[in-house]
């Protein structure tokens, strides 16, 4: 019963059905405020969002794995994530390149002209031109570089799988958004339908109580307590319009459209672990910020690796070729030149500057092993606190049906007081208050149940697209990376870009 979002007015209005109607007939004398007035979310959001979402024109239905759809394929936040983890890609290859050779090409073209004059003879002034030519090409590669390029590899494959789990955490983090602003804005349309509806009766009321008053069975003090009672209403009319536009707002930011015709959402509570014990281990074993944290600390780890390796000499061998051409020397001189050879670099010391790199590298080191307590903290906080949080919506929600239940039958029992004159119209008005804000309270401990399941799935880790079965073509990271950890040439991207 309560794991639709759905909110009814009880069995006590529909008992009431018949009596309502004949009301309408016969005047004003019996509002039977309530009476006869089911109120249903789904009804409420066809009818509540037809009104105040203009311009969205005739739409189809739209259900929580619609909108959490939309989201994963198009929210800009976890496209700009999905490009960043593409650009950390690219880091693996560049570290590759200390194991690749480094070819370089040199060329030089010179005119020279000069006045020569022979002093001694009896010739006149000399004029040379010479147009040298140098081409020179160089072949070089690392033999050794104190296991730098290698731990620099896996630094950055490290880098590869840390992005990934941010790209998680940021899809887990939106789709937990995407079901708060539904939720959100079922939660809004219901309680703006409820103020709505009390308006209308508290109008009814004060007619009511005009008329009576006229015929002296009531106080001017009564007509003024039910004129409050309105106004007080058509203000909560107004803080309900505006909470619902914010809500709408944040939908169209996380989802990407205007929403309309939202259907009533299920909570997913069949998806989670069973105890909260299993669902704190599940959190410390696959929450993405868990993860990459650990994977913070391999980079950091290999960061240490690598700025020692500034103590160890390299080897590297070098490779060239040379060839020089000058027209103003014999005819058809040329000088062709080739070498190779080995060259071993030896550090002893370079002003300390390594040894400070070396430093703060175990510090960023120990940073990062920090940091994995603190992640595992928060994982474990979130666990428990969206746990509670579910466990309160579940027991509200039956607390605030039997609420509902008796603050009707509370009501009726007023009203029926009230008309031989043993209760006072500030009663009748105080229970119909009573009875409304129950029914605002359900309403929203039936919105905390969903978005609170929800809560619980993205704080073990596992609120993603496949576990939520939304049917859409999942992104996959390793896609862009298989393409790109050997590629060595080509400035394009794997998309065209």
């Amino acid at each position: 019963m309560a794991h639709v979002f759905k909110f009814s007015a009880g069995s006590q209005a529909r008992r009431q059905g018949g009596r309502g109607s004949r009301s309408r007939n016969v005047g004003r004398r019996d509002p039977a405020p309530f009476g006869g007035f089911d109120l249903r979310l789904s009804s409420l959001v066809g009818l509540s969002l037809a009104a105040l979402v203009v311009g969205t024109g005739s739409v189809a239905a739209e259900t929580m794995s619609d909108s959490l759809s939309r989201a994963y394929l198009n929210n800009p936040d976890i496209n700009q994530q999905r490009a960043a983890v593409r650009a950390t890609d690219e880091t693996v290859p560049q570290a590759k390149a200390g194991w690749m050779p480094k070819v370089q090409a040199q060329g030089s073209l010179n005119y020279q002209a000069s006045n020569v004059m022979n002093v001694f003879g009896q010739g006149g002034v000399q004029k040379l031109a010479a147009l040298p030519i140098t081409g020179q090409a160089q072949v070089s590669g690392t033999l050794f570089d104190g296991l730098k390029t290698a731990n620099s590899v896996n630094q950055a494959e490290s880098s590869v799988l840390m992005a990934r789990e941010q790209l998680r955490l940021t899809e887990l983090t939106t789709l937990q958004a995407g079901s708060q602003a539904y939720m959100d804005v079922l939660r809004d349309t219901a309680v703006l339908g409820l103020r709505r509806n009390n308006v209308k009766v508290l109008k009814i009321q004060l007619q009511q109580t005009r008329d009576r008053f006229q015929v002296g069975e009531v106080t001017r003090t009564d007509v003024a307590q039910a004129e409050s009672s309105l106004a007080s209403g058509t203000a909560d009319v107004a803080v309900a319009e505006s909470s619902l536009q914010t809500s709408i707002a944040s939908f169209r930011r996380v989802i990407g459209i205007q929403p309309a015709r939202l259907q009533p959402a299920r909570p997913i509570e069949k998806l989670l672990p069973p105890t909260l014990e299993q669902a704190i281990e599940i959190s410390l074993a696959e929450h993405p910020g868990v993860l990459g944290a650990l994977h913070q600390v391999d980079v950091g780890e290999d960061g240490v690796k690598i700025a020692e390796a500034a103590l160890s000499p390299t080897l590297s061998v070098v490779g060239q070729v040379q060839n020089s051409t000058d027209t103003s020397g014999y005819p058809g001189y040329s000088v062709f030149s080739a070498s190779i050879g080995g060259q071993l670099n030896v550090p002893i010391y370079q002003g300390g500057q390594e040894y400070a790199a070396i430093r703060q590298a175990k510090e960023k080191l120990n940073q990062a092993q920090l940091a994995v307590m603190s992640a595992r903290n928060q994982a474990r906080a979130g666990v428990v606190t969206s746990w509670g949080q579910l466990e309160a919506a579940r027991a509200a929600i039956i607390s605030f049906q039997a609420a509902v239940k008796a603050a009707e039958i509370a009501l009726n029992g007023v009203r029926e007081e009230a008309k031989v004159s043993q209760r006072t119209t500030l009663d009748v008005l105080n229970a119909e208050q009573t009875l409304l804000n129950t029914r605002v309270e359900l309403v929203q401990a039936q919105h905390d149940r969903v978005v609170a399941s929800y809560a619980v799935m993205a704080a073990i880790g596992r609120l993603s697209a496949q576990n939520l079965g939304l049917g859409v073509v999942e992104y996959n990271p390793s896609q862009h990376y298989q393409q790109t950890k050997n590629r060595f040439f080509g400035i394009e991207t794997p998309d065209g870009r």
